[in-house]
């Protein structure tokens, strides 16, 4: 286990009496002293409903008809009895439970038997839930998500109900808001802050007589985007498909401002802007977005639906995102993405990979390499696997990854996972001469182990039908001489729909995409070889793959170079 330098011991020092702050201040503002500055608990008018941008499928109201409760990849039986006695499968099934994102599938299913069951479970949950209560149920981004679901789908719950339902699912609405306004500060760091914050901002753009506490909501809800959004539009955490989560709820955010006749805030503007510039400049050419530092399987309608608000954008330009740490190259029909980047600060280092140097790349709708991205969140004993550089395209240096895993009970308890930390410095250069595109890159996530930085070059020519790669290892100013020698070793992860064949006579390895198309991998510099892999970020779960590893050792020094061509 890594010690943590003086610096990393200061910032967990200072998260640990900031967290205590926080809750402090969110346990007396919720006393019956001061809950009262929050407004009635009164939620009983509903101005407006906001759209829900969320794919809806109609088939989980078939499921649930027979007792089964499939949410967030994991299935419980329920029977006849009521899902809030079941015992969860796992933490992210009840947290999916009690945030009543489901409800818009029941919605699409149109039948009144649905609408029943959604009124009836929501009167079921406020009844056993009350404002003082604990567990998953009162997390504030569960609240939260909770919040927007019962707000956006206002009408499958209260259209035409008894005045007894009305009153249960509105009054425990109004209680959960005064909640959530207390309680926001307590949110985990990253997402789940800006969530309960764009939730209380919704709440009182939509529920009657909630203006007076906007203004705050606002202002927090501005803080909080300036915060986490980067000026080139990438999330701190550097994981691309975040943006896509943080647009279908701030999207139609910003509609509603629009409908109460409301200037949306500038800060909201912006930000909205920036992320949908970085989530098409992190899109492959087969609609995903590119498998880096936790991004994994994503819903290619959501990403459509997203991107449909920036249909009027100026085509993606290729160069550096400096802040994120990522670089694009677009060239005839192909598409490269590569990381850059260092990990993020600890706090937001839970889901980042060590994947540094990595590319991924694709030709029209087909992806070629792709590193190994991030498995569904049931699959726990995959994540630190996926996380490994082993599982990205990249160069790995004595069988260890590019980066350290920090094991330490309060950063895991605050992020939820055990953050990472190195390399320290990333440096990257990307130009284009000739037709040409050219990208300089190092690192040097292996120093403290080894004392070497790992350097890549990438070239696309041919108008992206040839891809030159180098790989040089060395040390950091004056050659270095190991004690013995290191192996190592370079990934080239396939996609699983592309074909692989046995190397040929002339050592050359033939990849052929779905439409039938032949690119022809070379090398020199090391063995190289094919191997099974395994594919992270499937909806059906891991999967078999394949991959061109390049294997050799290193006394210090080395140079690897290969290529990919279009025959």
């Amino acid at each position: 286990m890594p010690r943590l330098s003086l610096s990393e011991r200061i910032r967990v020092t200072s998260l640990a009496a900031e967290r205590a702050r926080r809750r402090l201040v969110s346990r007396a503002l919720y006393s019956q002293l001061l809950r009262w500055r929050y407004g009635s608990t009164a939620a009983d008018q509903l101005l407006i409903l906001p759209q829900d941008l969320r794919t809806r499928d109609p088939s989980f109201w078939d499921e649930v008809e027979v007792g089964q409760f499939g949410l967030a990849g994991s299935l419980a039986m329920v029977d006849a009895g009521s899902p809030f006695e079941t015992r969860p499968p796992t933490e992210a099934w009840a947290r999916a439970l009690h945030g009543f994102d489901w409800l818009r599938h029941l919605e699409a299913a149109e039948t009144a038997e649905a609408q029943d069951t959604a009124r009836r479970l929501a009167v079921e949950w406020a009844g056993r839930n009350r404002g003082n209560g604990g567990g998953f149920a009162w997390r504030p981004e569960v609240i939260a998500r909770r919040m927007i679901s019962w707000i956006t789908h206002a009408g499958l719950l209260l259209e035409s109900a008894d005045p007894k339902t009305y009153d249960a699912i509105t009054e425990s609405l109004g209680m959960q808001l005064v909640r959530l306004s207390a309680s926001w500060r307590t949110a985990p760091v990253g997402p789940p802050r800006l969530l309960s914050l764009m939730a209380i901002v919704l709440a009182d753009l939509t529920i009657a007589d909630h203006e007076r506490q906007l203004a705050e909501a606002e202002r927090l809800l501005a803080d909080e985007l300036e915060r986490q959004i980067l000026p080139d539009g990438g999330h701190i955490s550097r994981n691309p498909a975040i943006l896509v989560e943080l647009m279908l709820d701030l999207l139609p955010l910003s509609q509603c401002f629009v409908a109460r006749d409301r200037p949306v805030p500038p800060e909201i503007s912006s930000a909205i802007k920036r992320a949908l510039g970085m989530l098409r400049f992190m899109r492959m050419g087969d609609g995903s977005l590119a498998r880096f530092n936790g991004a994994g399987i994503a819903d290619p309608a959501h990403i459509a639906t997203v991107l449909a608000y920036d249909a009027g954008a100026a085509p993606v330009e290729m160069g550096h995102t400096a802040r994120s740490g990522y670089v694009r190259c677009e060239a005839g029909a192909s598409i490269l993405i590569a990381d850059v980047g260092p990990p993020p600060a600890l706090e937001y280092a839970g889901m980042a990979h060590a994947g540094c140097l990595s590319f991924e790349l694709s030709h029209g709708p087909h992806l070629i390499f792709a590193n190994g991205g991030a498995p569904r969140p049931r699959e726990t004993d995959w994540i630190n696997k996926s996380r490994a550089t082993v599982s990205h395209n990249t160069l790995c240096l004595g069988e260890k990854s590019s980066s350290k895993m920090v094991r330490h009970r309060f950063l895991e308890e605050l992020v939820g996972a055990h953050p990472i930390r190195y390399p320290k410095t990333v440096t990257a250069e990307a130009s284009v001469a000739d037709g040409v595109w050219t990208m300089d890159a190092w690192h040097d996530g292996y120093v403290h182990r080894f004392g070497l930085l790992h350097h890549r070059q990438l070239r696309m020519s041919r108008g992206g039908l040839c891809l030159e790669g180098l790989d040089r290892i060395g040390g950091k100013s004056t050659e270095v001489r190991l004690k013995k020698d290191l192996p190592f070793s370079i990934h080239f992860r396939l996609h699983p729909d592309v074909a692989v064949s046995d190397p040929s006579e002339d050592g050359s390895i033939a990849i052929e995409l779905p439409d039938e198309t032949i690119w022809c991998f070379r090398a020199s510099g090391a063995k190289m070889t094919i191997e099974e892999a395994i594919y992270f970020a499937d909806s059906t779960g891991p999967m078999r793959s394949w991959q061109i590893v390049l294997r050799g050792v290193t006394y210090g020094g080395g140079e690897i170079s290969w290529s990919l061509n279009c025959e």
